[in-house]
């Protein structure tokens, strides 16, 4: 008869097991595949619309790094596109050339300094593409100022101010499948070790997945298993270059939050789908693909979308949306509604919540050594 292997408990000190026993969920380490996340803090895609032909700049590096510094466990970068097409706006991220490899070489290596796993966001943006950064204007960028050609799986625009996508033809399907995969090669190289896919907020994936964008005829539309095709499909050809012990993600709007639109229902079923092609957690968020969608926002209003994803689809979760305070984020977790918080513009308001939080929840954690004079003060 086999022995059951010791907890951590058993094999640790007096001393060591009060700590483990008063570490709470949001600082409890967290393993995916063969990694191991120093807490349940993730740092969720931002845009930063401040690249120039897709190429990271300092002010990513700093960025980016900062969250590294103040304690985060997972740090991703903004959306990053796999085609310059499938940039939102002419100053996004992209991953569509080597040459973008060398500068997001260096910001994984950061991060992974400060003890951080580096991850990065793989986008195409679709028919919400070739659109102003917000500071600049809103809706389409004209050719002459430096707009494109827009694709999407059919020929509707995401709103009356926005470019009229043309639809991608199976074969152009496929040169895109292929362009995520590149892209996923790429940010390999570039010393990435998680890769999430885009399939949200009315991007070029989620367009295919919910009935509202996808009027196709063919074998990518119409019924969720052929509207959830090309999501497989991109997720299959990138699984299938990353190593076994590395953790891919995908990130959903679990519901379009209309009517005709797609739902929480279906979105549970891709979500049971992509865990048996290999996906480790769903990073859930909701909207995006409607221009005028009533989304009843308030604090964690996107969390019960992750608790029944994870209870019903049996795959692990990250919950996201106003999430703002410690309680809040540990709660989320000690009630097992969701297995990582994803923050978003609170980081921005406060690159060291995490430092943070710890201090609110009496967590003792580590502090980069140059900032622990100011630890206990």
């Amino acid at each position: 008869m086999a022995t059951l292997p010791m907890s951590n408990s058993q094999h640790a000190s007096s001393g060591e097991q009060e700590h483990i026993q008063h570490t709470v969920p949001l600082f409890q380490p967290y393993t995916l595949r063969g990694l191991t996340l120093r807490n349940r803090i993730a740092v969720a895609p931002m845009c930063q619309y401040s690249a120039t032909d897709g190429f990271a700049s300092d002010w990513h590096l700093v960025h980016l790094g900062s969250f590294a510094v103040g304690g985060a466990a997972v740090v991703m970068t903004e959306a990053t596109a796999v085609e310059a097409r499938g940039r939102i706006s002419p100053q996004d991220l992209g991953i569509y050339r080597d040459e973008h490899i060398e500068m997001l070489s260096r910001i994984s290596a950061f991060i992974k300094s400060q003890n951080a796993i580096p991850a990065i966001q793989l986008a195409h943006a679709g028919r919400k593409a070739s659109t102003f950064r917000p500071w600049s204007g809103s809706g389409e960028v004209a050719r002459e100022d430096g707009g494109w050609e827009t694709v999407a799986p059919s020929t509707l625009r995401f709103a009356q101010h926005y470019p009229l996508p043309v639809e991608l033809s199976s074969d152009e399907i496929t040169k895109v499948i292929r362009s995520f995969q590149q892209g996923a090669r790429r940010a390999l190289q570039a010393g990435f070790r998680i890769l999430e896919i885009h399939a949200a907020h009315g991007y070029l994936i989620h367009e295919f997945l919910s009935p509202y964008s996808n009027h196709r005829t063919d074998e990518y539309g119409g019924s969720l298993q052929n509207r959830m095709r090309f999501l497989l499909e991109v997720t299959d050809a990138i699984r299938q270059i990353m190593p076994a012990d590395l953790p891919l993600l995908v990130r959903i709007s679990a519901s379009d939050w209309i009517e005709g639109g797609l739902t929480i229902e279906e979105s549970i079923e891709i979500s049971h789908a992509l865990r048996e092609h290999g996906v480790d957690l769903i990073d859930v968020s909701s909207g995006g693909n409607v221009e005028k969608a009533k989304i009843p926002v308030a604090p964690g209003y996107q969390v019960p979308f992750a608790e029944r994803i994870r209870r019903e689809a049996n795959i692990p979760t990250g919950a996201v949306g106003l999430i703002t305070e410690s309680k809040q984020a540990n709660q989320i977790l000690e009630q097992q509604q969701a297995d990582m918080i994803f923050l978003a513009r609170e980081l921005l308001r406060d690159p060291h919540w995490p430092l943070r939080a710890a201090r609110e929840l009496s967590q003792d954690i580590a502090w980069p050594k140059q900032y622990e004079r100011a630890k206990l003060s």
